[in-house]
């Protein structure tokens, strides 16, 4: 297995660093998420290929599949989501691995999300942000982070437009992602609260209710400046263990 995608990467990097000699393989990948779109599509690749690792060597701890995405990926957020799922935050200090911590997402609390066809980089998003912030900025948006994770764990889903407002990172990026303004700005009982989605350009919308109009609400704010897009209602992946399946080889192995 080889090439600069980050499948490949990540399973080169993890062969490397546990010092086993790992079998060439061939794999086919289908993706249902779009890349350059915010929504982790390079640490979902990157997790594939260390669980493609695990399925020609033996199953690995999870805190080592966190912490060689994260050296992969250069943070561990996304790195964290990808292998966890449900709800996850991450503890970072220098010096040691990053460890995740899990909560469990509401069932009944879906995800409606807009792509627009025009992408936009990460390092593109990233070069408008401020290298310092205002305290004032910093303490609304971690009393908001607290707000947003209080109202999952109790059910209070009307706490949740104001609880995933931002300071950070939003207003900065407007200008480069497609109706983002008002797609915050969207006031209809059933939007139960809207965010830029990663660094963009998706926007994502919380609902429990009505999903197919909360759908076409996103859509037409694109239509109505002609802006291509792809809308989809999502449910989120909950935690899980994953056991690794064996694969077989070329010559009918089981591998």
């Amino acid at each position: 297995m080889s090439g600069p995608n980050a499948l490949a990467r990540a399973y080169a990097h993890m062969a490397r660093r546990s010092g086993r000699r790992a079998p060439s393989v061939v794999v086919d990948v289908e993706s249902d998420i779009p890349m350059a779109s915010g929504l982790g599509s390079s640490a979902a690749a990157t997790v594939a290929g260390l669980r493609v690792f695990e399925c020609v060597t033996e199953p690995l701890p999870e805190s080592a599949l966190l912490d060689a995405t994260t050296i992969l990926e250069g943070h561990a957020d996304n790195a964290a989501a990808a292998i966890c799922g449900g709800l996850t935050s991450v503890i970072e200090a220098s010096g040691t691995a990053p460890v995740a911590l899990r909560w469990g997402w509401p069932h009944d609390l879906k995800l409606v999300v807009a792509t627009p066809e025009s992408g936009l980089s990460t390092a593109k998003a990233r070069a408008v942000l401020a290298d310092t912030l205002p305290r004032a900025d910093a303490v609304f948006n971690l009393q908001r982070v607290l707000s947003f994770v209080h109202a999952l764990d109790r059910g209070e889903y009307g706490r949740l437009r104001q609880a995933v407002q931002d300071r950070w990172h939003q207003p900065a990026r407007l200008a480069l992602v497609p109706q983002l303004a008002d797609a915050l700005a969207l006031d209809d009982p059933d939007v139960l609260g809207a965010f830029l989605s990663g660094a963009g350009p998706s926007v994502a919308l919380l609902a429990r209710r009505n999903l197919v109009k909360v759908k076409g609400l996103l859509e037409e704010l694109y239509q109505r400046v002609g802006c291509p897009v792809v809308v989809r209602i999502l449910d989120v992946h909950q935690s899980a263990n994953v056991t690794p399946a064996p694969v077989a080889s070329a010559h009918g192995r089981t591998v």
